[in-house]
């Protein structure tokens, strides 16, 4: 028996779920993750039944936010991979990776639970940020420059603490640089 066809949503439930996003980042980035979900349908002039029929839980609001900022990561790390070495790749990965993941107060928190709890939406995230963390890491590991007993898991679960200390401390963009190069020194075979 054929799938069903996809069902196309609605324009208005669209504009509706785009207005919740938005207020949900505006939201996140104002007051941290952690904050009251209920005065995001009232940011985006929507009710509590528009929220949760489009997103029921915290963990699902979050995953469809940080979908975008995570995309857009993937994305660019391809230039990575292409424009630079093996050593310079991994680097700038954990550097983007940690800058991005510190965009809202808690968000390392957030990811730090999600990450083996399987029924999660964030954990979705995770294991694609893992993934990516992987590929760099094996690149750098087959040209003798990363430490064998380094696994992509230890590596994204680290740079998800850095990420939390990055936000605490304020860390600019330089600072949050030399703070991962800090951390992740160990990576590095030269």
């Amino acid at each position: 028996m054929p799938a069903a066809p996809a069902r196309r949503i609605r324009a208005d439930a669209q504009r509706n779920r785009e207005a919740l996003l938005r207020a949900a980042r505006e939201t996140f980035a104002a007051d941290g993750i952690f904050a009251p979900i209920d005065g995001i349908a009232t940011a985006a002039g929507l009710g509590n039944a528009t929220l949760y029929r489009n997103f029921p839980t915290r963990d699902d609001l979050l995953a469809a936010v940080i979908e975008d900022s995570v995309c857009e990561l993937l994305a660019e790390s391809e230039a990575f991979e292409r424009d630079l070495d093996a050593d310079a790749a991994l680097r700038e990965w954990l550097y983007q990776l940690a800058w991005r993941l510190r965009i809202w107060h808690d968000l390392p928190t957030c990811i730090a639970t999600a990450y083996d709890d399987d029924a999660s939406p964030v954990q979705t995230v995770c294991a694609r940020l893992t993934e990516r963390t992987a590929v760099f890491l094996e690149r750098l590991r087959r040209e003798g420059g990363a430490a064998a007993s380094v696994t992509a898991d230890d590596l994204f679960q680290l740079v998800t603490a850095v990420s939390w200390a990055v936000d605490r401390f304020g860390d600019d963009p330089e600072r949050a640089r030399e703070r991962v190069a800090l951390a992740t020194a160990g990576v590095f075979l030269r």
